[in-house]
């Protein structure tokens, strides 16, 4: 047997591509809070990351609407993602510390309601 074909083998069935399985591209939506076109930068910017395929943030419905791949990405990583970044989300509040150093247009919170 050749050993050169023996060795392009084994290189191929041992690279990383073909042993992992590959997960499936998923599509999620989820309310995100936030105001103004500098929310919408801030929140697709959090979700600009490998595995992520396109987020897009609607400041109208204020939902954001991520394509992914799954696994290793999940929702509920994306939408923890988005509240470190100074958004809450349906699930997750943003720190405290972190939407306080919100621009003001980007405040979104009722001054009444403790998060």
């Amino acid at each position: 047997m050749n050993p050169l074909l023996v060795m392009c083998g084994l290189f191929f069935l041992l690279s990383p591509g073909v042993l992992r399985a590959e997960g499936e591209v998923q599509e999620a939506t989820f309310k995100v809070a936030g105001k103004c076109g500098m929310c919408k930068t801030r929140i697709e910017k959090a979700l600009k990351i490998e595995g992520v395929t396109s987020a897009q943030w609607d400041k109208r419905t204020t939902r954001v609407t991520v394509s992914f791949q799954s696994p290793p990405l999940t929702v509920d990583s994306l939408q923890r993602r988005v509240a470190a970044a100074g958004h809450d989300t349906g699930k997750y509040a943003a720190p405290d510390s972190v939407y306080a150093g919100l621009p003001a247009c980007c405040r979104y919170r009722d001054k009444s309601t403790r998060h």
